[in-house]
């Protein structure tokens, strides 16, 4: 018993947890509105809970053109401009399609959006929603994507 649980835990388990983190690309999209900067959230498709726009590194696009490509295909977002210096990182631990836990780091680019398209890829699975800064950090469930919103 013994050593088939050695053999599980160095096999298995002990390569899972110390792996490095996977690296994602996020989009904080955001605007002016009567009440001062607006920030845009969206749901996961999963769980539902409030995010923002991420996802994996996009061939030929750098991390700032990544995350607009994001922004786009996930909240129909038009933008108005893209800066290419990362607000921050922030991680979280992601289940991917074989249900096992994935570490990730996403790198947070700051989109200030023209506009917001009604059609688009995900708009049957995601609700979005306009709110302050200070909102959004509180429906966020990562520590540290919260510490950016109320910093932004």
């Amino acid at each position: 018993m013994v050593t088939l649980f050695k053999s599980a835990w160095e096999g298995v388990f002990d390569p899972l947890l110390r792996r490095p983190d996977r690296v994602q690309t996020a989009a904080l999209c955001w605007r002016l509105g009567k009440k001062g900067k607006e920030v845009l959230l969206i749901t996961s498709r999963d769980t539902g809970r409030w995010i923002i726009p991420k996802g994996w590194p996009i061939k030929g696009l750098d991390g700032a053109g990544t995350a607009a490509q994001e922004a786009w295909e996930e909240a129909g977002v038009k933008p108005a401009r893209v800066k290419d210096k990362p607000l921050g990182l922030y991680h979280y631990v992601k289940k991917l399609d074989n249900g096992l836990p994935a570490p990730v780091a996403a790198t947070v680019y700051p989109i200030e959006v023209d506009h917001l398209e009604d059609d688009y890829p995900e708009k049957l699975q995601r609700k979005r929603s306009w709110m302050s800064p200070k909102q959004a950090a509180a429906l966020v469930a990562e520590p540290e994507l919260r510490d950016l919103l109320l910093d932004f």
